[in-house]
């Protein structure tokens, strides 16, 4: 197996680190390793240990290497949180072919001039996405590539964020002895992977529930339209049961993936289990109904909050439903609670990919997904590294050759006919 067929992201949360490696095959892309190690230095989707974020990182990377059997030196990093800034930029250049044929280079020069706005000295661009372009006046292009004109402008979504989270992200990952070939904004890479065209249309929430914080973004028209990000997630559940069992928060969260439920009605009565009490050597016994009274109106807390927060963003209706992603949505009853309380239709989003099929890994796999649809449309399969079945080196001499011999024969042969 060739490097070059190989793209690898990387999705740093609050609870696990996790790479993911994608195997390029005619344009899509196979998952054939996931390596994840348990996140340390990771506060609320924020970095607040670099020494300790490296070693969860490489944890993570050596994990995925064992499972693929290759070396793992560079990966597409996805990027998140409170201090992620969405905003509109046009960009207009001329046309520089003397055909008037739109290239490559001129699609670069437009993106460039989307660039050119006012930022804070403490914030810094991600990403230019683009909406539409404009050529010589007509809209509503995605490609304008191969067309002709003249004049050829550009609507795009500037990404932006935070110097100090930025640069300390890009420090711990090159600590952990890897190149970042580009950050990816999650919202955007899941949204991209998760919901449906329909869904992108008509106006839809992507809600990333993960350990440490909820993620919104809303997709409307087919582009993302607005991100925010609230500090409740996962952690709330595990910190709550840690208090209501009065033990330990390791064994709270072991407690509440093997037998937690969001829904008392669905909690069963005879499903038992015991955990260690702080200050004692002495098990007590709780049942799962006891453990869905500690969980419920923690998850309905959180998705009171994310409603009031659509609201804030200026969202008071959300026609193409609420669609669900982040390990924490995997705990049975979280949909049915999900939708009391948002008073829409809500699902959940499981990558279709086998060995992943789990809303955590909506994130990280959305990350590959993201780079392989945006170099589409660049002819190559990752940037910077050749696509798969590429041509032979040369190819026209070679034809030249194979016709001038066939000539020969030809002639050689029609002295006898």
């Amino acid at each position: 197996m060739s490097s070059n067929d190989i793209i690898v992201s990387l999705d740093i949360g609050t609870s696990k680190v996790r790479a993911i490696i994608g195997e390029i095959n005619n344009g899509t892309f196979n998952i054939i390793g996931v390596g994840s190690a348990d996140s340390e230095g990771i506060r609320k989707g924020a970095i607040v240990d670099v020494d300790q974020t490296v070693q969860s990182i490489r944890g993570a990377v050596e994990h995925a290497e064992r499972m693929v059997g290759i070396q793992i030196t560079e990966v597409y990093v996805g990027i998140s949180g409170s201090h992620i800034g969405l905003q509109s930029s046009r960009g207009v250049v001329t046309v520089s072919n003397e055909d008037r044929e739109i290239g490559e280079d001129d699609i670069e020069r437009v993106t460039k001039a989307a660039e050119v706005v006012a930022l804070p000295p403490e914030r810094e661009i991600i990403d230019v996405v683009a909406k539409q372009f404009v050529v010589d006046g007509l809209e509503g292009i995605q490609d304008p590539r191969g067309m002709i004109g003249s004049r050829l402008e550009v609507e795009a979504t500037i990404v932006t964020g935070a110097k100090t989270a930025i640069h300390n992200l890009l420090r711990c990952v090159e600590k952990a002895d890897l190149k970042v070939k580009e950050l990816v904004l999650i919202s955007l890479g899941a949204g991209q992977l998760a919901l449906t065209k329909d869904e992108k249309t008509m106006r839809t929430a992507l809600i990333d529930i993960g350990a440490g914080q909820a993620t919104i973004s809303v997709f409307e028209s087919g582009h993302l339209t607005a991100v925010s990000t609230i500090p409740v997630g996962g952690e709330y559940v595990t910190n709550d049961i840690a208090y209501g069992l009065r033990t330990v928060t390791d064994q709270a969260e072991k407690v509440k993936l093997k037998y937690g439920c969001a829904m008392m009605a669905d909690a069963a009565a005879d499903v038992v289990f015991k955990v260690n009490r702080i200050g004692s050597t002495i098990e007590k016994e709780y049942t799962q109904e006891d453990l869905a009274a500690i969980i419920e109106p923690r998850v309905q807390e959180i998705f009171q909050l994310i409603h009031q927060e659509i609201q804030r963003m200026g969202y008071p209706d959300i026609p193409g439903g609420y669609v669900l992603s982040g390990g924490t949505v995997a705990m049975p009853g979280v949909l049915q609670v999900a939708q009391s309380e948002l008073s829409a239709s809500v699902r959940l989003a499981v990558p279709d990919y086998i060995g992943v099929r789990d809303p955590a890994f909506t994130s990280g796999i959305g990350i590959l997904y993201s780079v392989i649809r945006k170099n589409r449309g660049r002819g190559n399969a990752a940037p910077g590294k050749k696509p798969v079945n590429r041509p032979k080196s040369n190819p026209a001499p070679e034809t030249t050759q194979k016709t001038g011999f066939l000539e020969k024969l030809k002639n050689m042969f029609s002295e006898f006919i």
